[in-house]
């Protein structure tokens, strides 16, 4: 990945109070992804590289995975940067244009749990940076 656009993305997600998890070595990640949980939902983002990236909106309860989706009522993939667009204009919840329907997820919408560690997860209020097990 280059590092200094996805640096950028990264960083345009934590100052919208996203949740940043980077998954392998933090110098050469192998995914990083980002979370904005809103009361009833999700919106998740997962970088696999510039020409590589998913965006969804999953449904949560206590419990819910938010990295292995069953259902998405909307999902987006492309670049880095188109991804990251479509996943930041996508209307709130609860709007009139906000999407609804069920969808089964893409195969890019899921990391698989041998693919989250060593994690690093780098928290909305711009606290420093935690090194965790899971996340």
């Amino acid at each position: 990945m280059n590092h200094l656009s996805i640096d950028e993305l990264l960083e345009e997600l934590r100052r919208r109070r996203w949740v940043v998890y980077i998954f392998g070595p933090r110098e050469e990640p192998e995914v990083c992804a980002a979370v904005f949980q809103w009361d009833t939902c999700a919106d998740v983002l997962v970088l696999r590289g510039e020409e590589r990236a998913s965006a969804f909106r999953v449904t949560t309860v206590p419990d819910t995975d938010v990295f292995r989706p069953a259902l998405v009522s909307w999902q987006y993939h492309s670049t880095a940067d188109w991804t990251l667009r479509a996943v930041l204009t996508i209307p709130p919840p609860g709007d009139a244009a906000a999407p609804i329907q069920l969808l089964q997820p893409h195969p890019d919408c899921v990391i698989p749990m041998e693919a989250r560690q060593p994690v690093t997860i780098l928290p909305a209020n711009g606290a420093k940076a935690d090194n965790q097990g899971d996340p």
